[in-house]
């Protein structure tokens, strides 16, 4: 009787993915085959979650794999990208008359961290699990640290709390990806 092989999410899919392309069966490592099961039974953890995958492989052209946003991942993105943009612009008009220039900042800012959540999700999948937690955490440290900076504060305070924000973050990312892959 063969151990049933613990695999993570993206081995699982991509070999899900290998016997569509394949019609012969072949064994992969540790007795799996391509159809993500072994001579035992399939464990609850072993089964592949429904609507997890945040980002879809497309055709291949050339040789490379193409990847696109899930339509809810993308809009997830742009409602945190327009509540972002406002929030700093609400923040840098202190409760004076609005400005272009205030409305310049809420378009740019909200644009720059829609372009960094949507490059982040499309390659957060090809990093291993460190530079991906850090990753996280830049990128929500900078975000706040940012919004700090536009309240006032000096540049070491909005710093030093961006710094404290990224740490709990890449803390908190790091382990979630820990305690979900085997």
């Amino acid at each position: 009787m063969a151990t049933p092989v613990r695999m993570s999410t993206r081995h699982r899919v991509s070999w899900h993915r290998a016997a569509a392309r394949s019609a012969a069966v072949t064994t992969g490592p540790q007795g799996a085959t391509r159809y993500g099961t072994t001579t035992s039974t399939r464990t609850r953890a072993s089964r592949p979650m429904a609507g997890a995958t945040v980002v879809r492989d497309t055709a291949t052209h050339g040789g490379r794999r193409h990847r696109r946003l899930s339509p809810l991942a993308l809009a997830v993105s742009l409602v945190l990208g327009i509540i972002y943009g406002a929030y700093a612009a609400s923040i840098a008009r202190d409760g004076g008359p609005a400005t272009n220039g205030q409305l310049a900042l809420a378009l740019i800012s909200g644009a720059v961290l829609l372009a960094l959540l949507v490059g982040l999700l499309l390659v957060q999948h090809s990093l291993p699990r460190e530079p991906r937690a850090a990753a996280w955490g830049a990128l929500t440290g900078a975000a706040v640290g940012f919004l700090v900076c536009l309240s006032g504060h000096s540049v070491f305070s909005s710093s030093g709390l961006g710094l404290i924000i990224a740490a709990g973050v890449t803390a908190t990312v790091y382990y979630a990806l820990y305690a979900r892959e085997p």
